[in-house]
C-alpha cells in the first residue's frame, strides 16, 4: 500500500554546518555551495536553477523556476521578458526572493533583496552568446501573452526567422537581464532528526550579519 504524503519523510544526515566554518562573505559560501551542486546533481547541468517569488501590484505573489546565470558582489543575475508577467511584476514591486535546493546535498539557500534591470551591455553579451534558435524565439515569443493556438508561435518564429535569415538576431528591446541586490542570504543544512543548520546572513551598512536560526 503506497504511503501517503503526510507519512513521507527523509532523514538528513550527509552534513553539517557549524558555526566554526561560517564565511565572513555569504557570497563565498554560495559559490561554494554551488560548484559542489555542479559536482553532485544530476543533471549537473541544472545546479543553477531556482524558484524565483514576486509579487504583483495586487499583493499576489507568484513563483517559477528559473536558471541563475551568474553572481558577483553586485548580485544574482536572471533574464526573461521585461514585459512578462514577471517582467510586470518586477516594474510594479521591485524586490525578489529566489531559493536553490540541492536535494543531493541535503541543502537550501533563500535569497532576497531588491531587484534592477542588469546593465545593458551584460544582456547584449548574454544573449550574443545564447544560440541562434534561443534567440529567435525570444524575437518569436509574446511571454506570458494567450495563444489561441501554438500554430500562431510557429507561425511568429517562421516569420523571425526569415526576418534575420543570413544575420545574427539583436537583443530585443523587451528581452535582458535582472539583478537581484541580496539583502538577506540564508543557508539551510538538512540535519537528523529535523535539528537542521540555518545560518541567516543579513546586510547592514554595508556589511554581512551572521545569525544561526533555530530550524
Amino acid at each position: 500500500m503506497p504511503l501517503s504524503l503526510a507519512q513521507l519523510r527523509r532523514n538528513y544526515t550527509l552534513y553539517g554546518l557549524r558555526d566554526e566554518n561560517a564565511q565572513a562573505d555569504p557570497l563565498v559560501l554560495f559559490g561554494q555551495w554551488l560548484g559542489q551542486a555542479r559536482k553532485t546533481e544530476v543533471p549537473p547541468a541544472e545546479a543553477n536553477s531556482m524558484a524565483l517569488a514576486t509579487v504583483d501590484s495586487q499583493g499576489h505573489a507568484h513563483c517559477r523556476i528559473l536558471l541563475l546565470k551568474g553572481f558577483s558582489a553586485e548580485g544574482f543575475i536572471f533574464f526573461g521578458h521585461y514585459h512578462s508577467a514577471k517582467g510586470q511584476e518586477l516594474a510594479s514591486n521591485p524586490h525578489a526572493a529566489m531559493t536553490f535546493f540541492w536535494p543531493g546535498l541535503e541543502r537550501q539557500v533563500r535569497i532576497e533583496g531588491p531587484v534592477v534591470q542588469a546593465r545593458a551591455q551584460l544582456s547584449d553579451d548574454y544573449f550574443d552568446a545564447r544560440p541562434v534558435a534561443s534567440q529567435l524565439g525570444a524575437w518569436a515569443s509574446p511571454q506570458s501573452q494567450p495563444l489561441a493556438h501554438r500554430s500562431g508561435l510557429e507561425s511568429r518564429l517562421r516569420e523571425v526567422t526569415q526576418r534575420f535569415a543570413g544575420r545574427q538576431p539583436p537583443r530585443p528591446d523587451n528581452w535582458g537581464g535582472y539583478c537581484l541586490q541580496p539583502r538577506r542570504i540564508e543557508f539551510w543544512q538538512g540535519r537528523p532528526d529535523r535539528l537542521h543548520d540555518r545560518l541567516d546572513y543579513r546586510l547592514h551598512d554595508g556589511h554581512w550579519q551572521c545569525t544561526r536560526l533555530a530550524p
